[in-house]
């Protein structure tokens, strides 16, 4: 039997001796033909199999694309529901649509983050170069005392005091570099302090001489200094380019630390222009928002844009005889009644005794000199005021007072304020059902004590 060769084995072609040359040349081109052959064969498959296969794949494509656009419907993309926030304050259905017509809807918030608010017992420290450098000062006082707050300044009425890289700031040229915020914020933080960081908003004299536009003006669009406020400028409050600005610089401020966010002179200014004409803010005056409309405006806009998505609190300081006089209130625009509502986080009036005119009646009581009253003073403006700020939904109310001496105001009218007159008027704010409060002393000057008020 034949030996069966292995699978797979290749096949060797022997040259035997004793075959002929003719042969051997026939069996080589035999060869080569069946292999040319076998090449041209698969040729033709391959073709036949790759047409097949385009032609299915075509048929694919095809059908993918007619059942994509006729059967599947593709799903729109879902719009966003904004957060809605619960507005208290109105100033009713006529006013409230004037409002509405003249600064447009209020920002709309995506979400609201809750503010854990502060109990505040602080000082004001005025800015200036040499403030980082004497910060050790105010921490043996805080730590020697009740005080757990600083209020620094962030922008005065002449201009911007910390490291702004504020554009507009930057380009007015009033940026002063007086310290570098964050280093300040920081080691205020080490030693355990609450940081509100103080914007002077619309007494602004720089950027109203930069942008006349900007400013309160006449009836001819020419800019007005008042009497009142030191022959100066004030941007106007109806312009919401200011907002913008100084809501700019709050967040600013955040990012580099600050735990709060407080406006000072959120108001229009007191007394006559020095010309003597008056400001204007628009021809048909029955569509023009109130000045106490237009403040509240602000301060709504202002605690969505910052307080209410970031949880960082919003204040506002207002002036101390507008807690019992809704008159002087409707000049300025700072109306007790309204301002606590517009859900700021604190309001602060400034209940400052030398600020009262002699003979003043507050709750009843006359004050003959109120600078030698300090605790009448504060107790009776608040018991007057908590007819709203007892109301629910109201700001917290954290009064500044008084930590200087008003030798300013006459020989025989005023108290020296040193550590006892100050915590008196502590006391008064305390049995008027209140626990917070600022200091305020231009010169950051600061007697020792603790000042608890009635715990001494």
């Amino acid at each position: 039997m034949a030996e069966k060769k292995p699978k797979g084995s290749r096949v060797k072609i022997k040259f035997n001796p004793i075959v002929g040359p003719l042969q051997v040349l026939t069996a080589v081109l035999a060869f080569f033909a069946l292999a040319l052959g076998v090449i041209i064969a698969g040729g033709y498959l391959t073709r036949a199999i790759n047409g097949t296969t385009q032609q299915m794949s075509l048929e694919i494509t095809e059908a993918t694309i007619f059942t994509t656009t006729t059967v599947v419907t593709p799903k729109p993309t879902p719009t966003p529901t904004p957060y809605v926030v619960n507005e208290i304050l109105s100033f009713g259905p006529d006013r409230n649509k004037i409002v509405e017509d003249y600064f447009g809807p209020l920002p709309e918030v995506e979400k609201c983050v809750p503010v854990n608010h502060f109990e505040v017992k602080g000082i004001y420290i005025a800015a200036d170069y040499d403030m980082q450098d004497k910060l050790d000062m105010f921490f043996e006082l805080a730590e020697q005392s009740e005080i757990n707050t600083f209020v620094i300044d962030l922008k005065e009425s002449y201009g911007v005091t910390y490291n702004s890289k504020n554009e507009l700031a930057n380009e007015i040229g009033y940026v002063s570099n007086a310290f570098d915020l964050s280093e300040v914020v920081d080691v205020c933080h080490e030693h355990g302090i609450y940081v509100i960081g103080r914007i002077v908003t619309f007494k602004d004299p720089a950027l109203a001489a930069k942008y006349p536009d900007r400013a309160i003006c006449d009836a001819t669009g020419t800019p007005l200094k008042f009497s009142s406020e030191g022959g100066n400028y004030f941007v106007s409050p109806y312009d919401t380019r200011n907002w913008d600005y100084i809501i700019d610089l709050a967040d600013e401020a955040i990012d580099m630390g600050v735990d709060e966010i407080q406006f000072d002179y959120v108001r229009f200014p007191t007394g006559s222009s020095t010309t003597g004409a008056e400001p204007y803010y628009g021809a048909e005056e029955d569509l023009v928002p109130k000045r106490f409309e237009v403040i509240d405006r602000f301060l709504q806009t202002a605690r969505r844009k910052i307080q209410d998505p970031t949880g960082v609190p919003v204040s506002a300081d207002i002036f101390g005889i507008s807690v019992s006089s809704s008159l002087d209130g409707y000049i300025m625009g700072q109306d007790w009644a309204t301002v606590g509502f517009t859900q700021v986080d604190s309001v602060c009036p400034m209940l400052y005794p030398s600020h009262y005119a002699p003979g003043t009646i507050l709750n009843g009581h006359e004050h003959e000199f109120p600078d030698k009253e300090p605790y009448s003073v504060v107790y009776n403006a608040l018991l007057i005021g908590s007819q709203y700020h007892n109301l629910d939904g109201y700001s917290t109310v954290r009064p500044y007072i008084q930590a200087f001496t008003a030798y300013y105001i006459g020989e025989g009218k005023y108290a020296i304020y040193d550590y006892e007159t100050i915590n008196e008027q502590i006391k008064g704010l305390q049995d008027a059902g209140l626990s917070e409060f600022i200091l305020w002393n231009a010169t950051r000057e600061y007697p020792e004590g603790n000042y608890g008020g009635n715990r001494g």
